[in-house]
């Protein structure tokens, strides 16, 4: 019997929300829009995939590390990527609104999570 194994840059990771996080680089990886995905979305996803899959720290921060702009892995959609550590030269103030376009724009994996929260409950409470 062979065994075949895929390299981790090949491999998607879904989300909660079901958004689909996927490696760009070393320590970078996009989260990946789906119809009518806000920034609540992303940070659900990313937020989701640190904690579950990293195994980070409920504390960590994560950056954005390049704003939504095309996905480098599913052309045609749009996708924001994420990193543990901020750009060179970012601007990593905490901001008073929620953004997916700010480099250096960070929350802590919890927060990041807890978007999650919101898109379960909208969904649950629409079907029942």
């Amino acid at each position: 019997m062979a065994l075949t194994c895929f390299p981790y840059s090949a491999q998607a990771w879904w989300a909660w929300n079901r958004h689909e996080v996927l490696p760009v680089s070393e320590g970078v990886w996009e989260v990946v829009s789906r119809v009518g995905s806000g920034a609540q979305d992303y940070w659900c996803g990313i937020g989701d995939f640190a904690l579950g899959q990293l195994r980070t720290q409920a504390t960590q921060r994560i950056y954005i590390w390049q704003g939504i702009g095309p996905s480098v892995h599913r052309p045609g959609r749009k996708a924001v990527q994420f990193s543990l550590t901020p750009p060179p030269g970012s601007d990593t103030t905490p901001r008073l609104s929620l953004s997916v376009k700010a480099l250096g724009d960070n929350l802590n994996a919890a927060t990041a999570r807890s978007y999650c929260t919101d898109w379960f409950e909208d969904r649950f409470f629409r079907l029942h």
